[in-house]
């Protein structure tokens, strides 16, 4: 069997399936099937991306409510304990009493090259 041979077979299959009866609902069933499944606001591939970013979300929110809880708990301890307010102030913002010297220690990298480049050495 000849390439042609085989070529005239494929076209003669291809020619009776769309002379079927139902062919052209076949078609058109496919084709809607298409659409709605990959294209527009509803399709699969949307359902999909948006149901990860609902995901996305709930963990975003869960996140939230732990910070907003663990703010609420702190305002709660600054509003009735003085020493509280004591220490937050100490702690952010380096406040401290008349009498004391504050010390701050840095977790940054120590720096190993120094550059001369441009200053002087006298």
């Amino acid at each position: 069997m000849t390439k042609k041979e085989s070529l005239k077979k494929v076209y003669r299959g291809v020619k009776h399936v769309l002379h079927m009866k139902y062919t052209k609902y076949i078609i058109t069933l496919a084709i809607g099937i298409l659409i709605v499944g990959f294209l527009g606001d509803n399709s699969v591939v949307a359902h999909l991306r948006n149901k990860h970013r609902i995901s996305e979300l709930k963990h975003e929110v869960a996140i939230n409510i732990a910070t907003t809880k663990a703010n609420q708990e702190q305002v709660y301890m600054l509003q009735t304990d003085p020493k509280a307010m004591e220490r937050v102030g100490r702690e952010r913002y380096f406040m401290r009493a008349d009498d004391e010297d504050v010390f701050v220690l840095s977790d940054d990298a120590p720096i190993t090259e120094i550059s001369t480049e441009n200053e002087t050495v006298e």
